[in-house]
């Protein structure tokens, strides 16, 4: 499990850039379609696909919490090197990531 810290990190690493990069390259092509002069339907279409970015963060937000919580947990109980716990622990721990988003967005629609 130690050797898997530095693997998890650089994903970690390497998707919040590419979160950033995703929020840079919108933020530019919004202000170029509202910087047109004569803006059709299309156009508009497009912008607000771009603005729906917020919940997918958010879904990535909680489970990434959740997966650090499992990972704090694990920390805490004692287990056997050869034990399927660590993997079971956190496969809970990011499935309550998933259920909490989905009824967080279950409750939000209503």
């Amino acid at each position: 499990m130690k050797h898997l810290a530095p693997f998890i990190v650089m994903i970690a690493i390497l998707i919040a850039i590419s979160i950033v990069i995703v929020v840079l390259t919108n933020y530019d092509l919004k202000k170029k379609i509202l910087n047109k002069e004569n803006i059709d339907d299309k156009m508009f279409i497009i912008l607000n696909n771009l603005t729906g970015f917020g919940s997918e963060m958010l879904k990535w937000g909680i489970i990434l919490l959740f997966g650090g919580i499992g990972l704090i947990v694990l920390e805490f109980v004692p287990y056997n090197e050869n034990s399927p716990l660590p993997y079971g622990v956190m496969t809970v721990f990011v499935s309550l990531g998933f259920l909490g988003y989905y009824f967080l967005m279950k409750n939000q629609k209503k």
